[in-house]
């Protein structure tokens, strides 16, 4: 997880890089068509694509959808925002996830998880300033549209994981989201600057690997053990903000991270205790 956690941080910069010249949308689509022939190659190693049709096609295109929102909202976020500003905000996902789940998966949340959920929107509400200031920020909320979008997928991705293969929904998350980005930013396509290729090619490839190391960290642990792993990012985002940009996060985000982490890994503990209750 830690390894997956460093590739996502190295794509994030990337991603941010790239933000700087081409539009949020071109980003996303430079994202998801350039990881696709390493995930087709490594689906063919696996030897994994006898049956990639028969797949639950609605939810495959849900999320599709909701990838390119996510991509294009979090690379639109990046143009302004440091990335451990960014960071902070997108931690509030798993909150996000346990309260969807509630509804859409009919699992149990007790009054304590709920609680844990109103403090982890608190500490979203503290990163993007208790003044008001900087609440309006159209980044700052681009980046919360991001993490509702990602725990919408992520939920999704639970119903899909009962009947479609890992390596299917990972390549028909890449093939829809890139085939709908590009017809969505082919009409102002920037063209590809010579010098930014070696920035894509480490986009494809931490991307890739960083897909890879979390796929094999949550098939080898248990979820409550690896998934506190992923709030290391923000050490990832505090140092390549310094080394890249200059620029360190201030007491308010690393205040508003703290309660956001908090609450974060409560709720992973506490929906283990709930899952060895149920399953002992």
């Amino acid at each position: 997880m830690l390894i997956a956690v460093a590739m996502f941080a190295l794509m994030d910069t990337a991603m941010k890089l790239l933000a700087a010249h081409y539009p949020a949308i071109q980003v996303t689509a430079l994202r998801s068509l350039s990881s696709l022939p390493l995930v087709c190659a490594y689906i063919a190693y696996r030897r994994k694509f006898s049956g990639v049709a028969r797949v639950r096609w609605p939810l495959h295109l849900l999320r599709g959808g909701l990838g390119i929102a996510m991509l294009t909202l979090f690379a639109y976020a990046l143009k302004s925002l440091p990335l451990a500003d960014a960071y902070s905000i997108f931690f509030i996902a798993p909150a996000l996830i346990t309260a969807l789940s509630v509804f859409v998966l009919k699992e149990r949340v007790d009054a304590l998880q709920w609680g844990a959920i109103v403090v982890g929107l608190i500490g979203v509400l503290v990163v993007l300033r208790p003044d008001g200031a900087s609440f309006i920020s159209l980044a700052g909320l681009a980046v919360l549209g991001a993490a509702a979008c990602y725990a919408v997928s992520a939920i999704a991705s639970r119903i899909l994981s009962r009947t479609d293969a890992s390596e299917h929904i990972m390549f028909w998350l890449l093939v829809t989201m890139g085939s709908g980005s590009v017809a969505m930013a082919w009409q102002g396509w920037v063209a590809i600057r010579a010098e930014d290729w070696l920035i894509i090619c480490g986009l494809a490839l931490s991307g890739f690997l960083g897909q890879l190391a979390i796929t094999i960290a949550f098939s080898m642990g248990k979820a409550s053990v690896v998934a506190p792993f992923e709030y290391s990012a923000l050490a990832w985002g505090v140092a390549l903000d310094w080394l890249l940009w200059n620029t360190l996060p201030d007491a308010y985000t690393l205040l508003g991270a703290a309660i956001i982490i908090g609450s974060g890994i409560y709720l992973v503990r506490r929906e283990a205790v709930h899952a060895e209750a149920e399953h002992p």
